[in-house]
């Protein structure tokens, strides 16, 4: 704690103020990293209009943060049932484009919440597979479970094989 707060450049006692503990703390850190991936995530997929598309390119591009990312993916590996109906970061995203795409017909109208726990899941059990399974194609992997996702929330099966490869933006 008094290495963060040194690095901080805050005092000890004033550190705090803000966290009550190294938990607390932790927590927080993971929220503003998964929030920075969602407004990343944001910008680069602006213009896209299906409803469809943005969620397999938010779960591919998801998947891929265990390649760019993998501490915090481990974390979130652990972690992560805590955070999918968060009300920022990349929950927060999956809940906006589902809703709209309810709202638009492109879904089947379920109840949001039910929507984002089966997206959520599904996302958390892929983190675990691509830590289990190294030997698989990450990218080819994703791809199939974000048309699983798709064909979930009732996009028909030959679009939805073909949205979810569509190529993605390079976040560099």
């Amino acid at each position: 704690m008094q290495a963060i707060a040194e690095r901080a450049d805050v005092g000890f006692g004033s550190f705090y103020n803000h966290f009550e503990s190294k938990t607390e703390l932790f927590e927080a850190a993971v929220v503003d990293a998964l929030e920075e991936f969602g407004q990343n995530f944001d910008e680069h997929l602006r213009g896209i209009d299906d409803p469809a598309e943005l969620v397999a390119a938010g779960f591919r591009l998801s998947a891929r943060l265990t390649v760019s990312h993998p501490e915090l993916m481990q974390i979130v590996r652990r972690r992560g049932l805590g955070h999918i109906h968060s009300d920022n970061g990349l929950a927060f995203r999956a809940m906006r484009d589902l809703q709209r795409g309810m709202s638009c017909g492109r879904f089947t109208a379920v109840d949001p919440a039910v929507a984002l726990s089966a997206l959520g899941g599904t996302l958390l059990s892929l983190v675990e597979l691509r830590f289990a399974r190294p030997d698989l194609d990450g990218d080819e992997t994703a791809v199939s479970f974000a048309e699983l996702v798709l064909r979930m929330l009732g996009v028909p099966a030959d679009d939805a094989h073909g949205v979810a490869r569509r190529p993605l933006p390079d976040l560099d």
